[in-house]
């Protein structure tokens, strides 16, 4: 009779001792592994004798129930269902192991996290909105072409919304419900509030409230109580357009309040209380507290901005160049709009805009920083990311390269703050300024007053963090081995694969068909097997095989039942009902997939001797684990005239 896999993931459940016990659900090819807080508190005895659990041994700090190949996936998929322990828990296990790290290091990595998903995103929109910027003021009219219009609504799409992106990203950081953090990152660019860019902007803020006085209106939930001038639950209504920092605490602070209630309502209500009550009171705190103090951070940087920039001898000017990329990681280089406007209606500056060279020189310092990251570095995943992201940042745009690897690795980071402030303090000293905002880069030739001598700020403020960065900063060499040694595994798979022939030997037979050896080595009896769950025969029997090259094929003319998310094993059956474990190695399950690539998909019917597996034998031997390949007929007791050995 066919396992009842609820019924068994509910009685693995019941013997826990609860919910709570338990800190992290995974498995493998044939075991599911738990992870428990508190061993006093299982059922050990009742365990071991639940219907489709073959057997149960500590190992590593986990719990591991044999259940078998073809099985353990829907059991665990019940047990997933029934405990409501999610994937998340696993990260929460990584993230303890990086909270040793200092704490700038950690917030550092924390925004990494966040910003590598999604970069391929930034990145494209930041490349294509430098172009259409610098075409619509390259092209007389072509700023009101419906051609224009497409363009700039498909290139800033990802930045009139990156905060919704942002905090669906951090909701899988920090391990919170994404689809409710994409609700609290869309509330934050919701249409009813003033888009954060026009919040310097009278007439734009007349317009949007159809009011006359310029001053962005606020909603007071609790009347006109006042905590000193502070109106008790005032929310100034505007959006978070251009927001990092904020909308990550606000995710973070989000994912904190999920967590907690999940614990403490029932779960007969928990979905719909936890959803709604996160909701509502991450929003409030946002809106009320976080508001608040990047609204009040704004104005103290703006004040800050125009004091320093009438400051003498290009001093102001060299700080702002400095601090200028700080402001844009916490998104609020937006206001600057309203600087460079009056700078244009205000002859004590001769109506030029003399605020642009100086966030020229801060963008074009990050470009020569990232440049040098992508020229300088050996992995392809950061060169990949490193080389468009300083292109995009060399057009104005900044996002891709602050976030994606300057600031990532912060030293291209500072060393471009140091460029920046250099290049604009000399911008300063020979009065650059432009007939216009909006433009920042080499698309600023078509703004500024002297194209000569922007050239030369460029060169310094990009020369400067160019050759900062390519003498101080070093790339992880450990990262370059273990990318050098994967392609190098890689390239020899592909080597081996393209002359492989297949093995000639048969390992098991029986009256339904016969088992030919799935990969060329020294065959090694079951009881020889470097694992005692394989080597007592609980999951079939069978043999190991210690393999002479990292491929392994099909055993007989059949379908291909599972493959494990951890790539590292593999099911067959063949047309008479034989089941096949193919299990690459010892532990293995703990590389995650790294060195394993699987040719096939499950339900690929597949030919004796055709290449389903291509693994990495240096990639096992550095994990510490053992190569041998466990070959187990996983029904072996319900077939006749069964044979097992080398040549049978």
């Amino acid at each position: 009779m066919a396992l009842d896999y609820r019924k068994c993931a509910q009685e693995i459940f019941d013997n826990l001792g609860g919910k709570d016990n338990i800190v992290s659900a995974a498995h493998c090819a044939t075991r599911l592994r738990l992870v428990i807080a508190d061993n006093s508190k299982l059922n050990t005895e009742a365990l071991d004798n639940i219907e489709g659990v073959k057997g149960m041994f500590e190992n590593g700090g986990q719990l591991q129930l044999i259940i078998g190949t073809g099985t353990v996936n829907k059991v665990y998929e019940e047990f997933i269902d029934i405990s409501g322990v999610t994937a998340a828990s696993k990260d929460e296990l990584k993230a303890a192991a990086a909270a040793q790290q200092p704490l700038w290091k950690r917030l550092l990595k924390t925004v990494g996290d966040v910003f590598v998903p999604i970069l391929p995103a930034i990145v494209a929109s930041g490349l294509m909105m430098g172009l259409v910027e610098a075409l619509g003021k390259a092209i007389p009219g072509f700023g009101d072409t419906a051609w224009y219009g497409f363009l700039d609504m498909a290139a800033n799409t990802a930045f009139a919304f990156l905060p919704v992106i942002v905090a669906v990203s951090a909701a899988r950081v920090f391990g919170a419900n994404i689809f409710l953090g994409a609700v609290m990152g869309l509330m934050m660019v919701h249409g009813a509030l003033l888009n954060a860019w026009n919040a310097g902007n009278p007439d734009a803020i007349n317009a949007f409230f159809g009011i006359d006085t310029g001053v962005i209106p606020t909603w007071n939930l609790f009347g006109n109580v006042k905590i000193g001038t502070y109106v008790l639950g005032s929310i100034q209504r505007v959006g978070y357009q251009g927001h990092v920092i904020p909308v990550i605490i606000s995710i973070f602070i989000m994912a904190q309040i999920e967590k907690y209630l999940h614990k403490v309502v029932p779960e007969v209500i928990d979905l719909f209380v936890v959803p709604l009550c996160t909701v509502l009171s991450t929003a409030l705190l946002t809106f009320i507290i976080i508001g608040p103090i990047f609204s009040k951070l704004e104005t103290i940087v703006l004040g800050l901005a125009q004091q320093l920039i009438t400051v003498g001898f290009g001093i102001g000017a060299l700080v702002m160049g400095a601090i200028y990329p700080i402001t844009v990681v916490m998104g609020l280089h937006h206001m600057y709009n309203v600087i460079e406007a009056g700078m244009l209606a205000s002859p004590e500056f001769g109506n030029l805009n003399i605020w642009m060279p100086i966030a020229s020189s801060a963008n074009f310092a990050q470009f020569g920083a990232c440049l040098a990251v992508g020229l300088k570095c050996k992995l392809n995943k950061t060169k990949q990311v490193a080389v468009p992201s300083a292109l995009s940042a060399s057009l104005g745009i900044t996002e891709p390269a602050i976030f994606g690897v300057n600031l990532r690795f912060y030293k291209p980071f500072v060393c471009g703050m140091i460029g920046g402030a250099i290049a604009s303090m000399f911008g300063s000293w020979v009065h650059l300024g432009a007939k216009a905002y909006g433009v920042t880069g080499i698309p600023g030739y078509l703004t500024i007053n002297n194209p000569f001598l922007y050239t030369i700020m460029l060169l310094i403020a990009g020369g400067i963090a160019f050759a900062l960065t390519w003498v101080v900063w070093k790339e992880d060499e450990e990262e370059v081995k273990k990318e050098q040694a994967k392609m190098a595994a890689a390239k020899a798979a592909e080597e081996a694969a393209a002359h492989f022939k297949a093995p000639t030997n048969y390992i098991m037979a029986c009256d339904n068909g016969k088992v030919l050896a799935p990969c060329h080595g020294k065959v090694v009896s079951r009881e020889d097997i470097p694992d005692p769950t394989f080597a007592s025969g609980l999951l079939g029997d069978g043999v190991g095989i210690y393999p002479d090259e990292g491929i392994v094929c099909a055993p007989f003319d059949g379908t291909i039942s599972s493959i494990a998310g951890s790539k590292h094993a593999i099911g067959l059956t063949n047309p008479n009902g034989i089941e096949m474990l193919i299990h690459v190695g010892v532990d293995t399950v703990k590389m995650e997939g790294e060195g394993f690539d699987p040719q096939i998909h499950e339900g690929d019917a597949v030919k004796q001797g055709d290449v389903i597996l291509k693994f990495s034998k240096d990639a096992i031997k550095e994990a510490g684990y053992s190569d041998c390949v466990v070959c187990l007929m996983a029904n072996s007791d319900a077939q006749s005239n069964f044979q097992v050995g080398e040549n049978v």
